[in-house]
């Protein structure tokens, strides 16, 4: 009987060498290509909330971060060549200025936000919540910017507890340096569009 074939498994050294006009993610050695840009919709929803989270943060340790950015997941000092999870959340935000570097960040945030698009929604909803559960995010929120929804899960100690799923109406409150994000606000930038 014939051993299955054994897929390679990519690491952040093997990611350096690709293309800069390319845009990938490598979720546990797996390449997944970045969907086309994004729409102006997506952009304008990451826009507002990194500019209401920035507002909030200013002053403070912690930093906000749009896509593209790096975000290295795996041991703390594991070398370029052993790290096989590299993403690029719309919106990370790091408390722990250690995980910053020059090329990104290195370790788990403590809130992702990904802002759904068609292309993306699975592997956002079942990949990545999975993902960011075993690695320790902190919250991982998620806006569905044509139902008008935000859903949030929290980490547990054992994985992610959720979702909390609200409107886009009132507040959302975060455990991660006390943000808060104006939902009506947030509903009204999407309306313009």
């Amino acid at each position: 009987m014939a051993l299955p074939e054994r897929r390679p498994c990519y690491t952040y050294a093997d990611y350096l060498t690709w293309p800069e006009d390319e845009r990938w993610e490598l979720i546990d050695g797996v390449p997944y290509a970045m969907a086309p840009a994004p729409t102006r919709r997506h952009q304008e929803a990451v826009g507002e909330i990194v500019r209401q989270f920035a507002n909030q943060l200013e002053g403070r340790p912690c930093r906000v971060y749009a896509a593209p950015f790096d975000v290295r997941l795996g041991a703390p000092d594991a070398a370029d060549a052993e790290i096989t999870t590299v993403v690029q959340p719309d919106v990370s935000v790091y408390c722990d200025p250690s995980k910053l570097d020059e090329r990104g960040a290195k370790g788990a945030p403590g809130l992702v936000v990904e802002v759904l698009s068609p292309h993306t929604a699975a592997k956002d909803l079942i990949v990545k919540r999975e993902l960011y559960a075993r690695l320790g995010v902190g919250e991982y929120w998620v806006v569905e910017p044509l139902d008008r929804v935000l859903m949030i899960w929290r980490h547990g100690g054992e994985g992610f507890r959720g979702p909390e799923i609200l409107a886009l109406e009132g507040q959302a409150s975060s455990q991660v340096a006390g943000l808060r994000l104006d939902l009506d606000h947030l509903a009204n930038v999407l309306e313009v569009v």
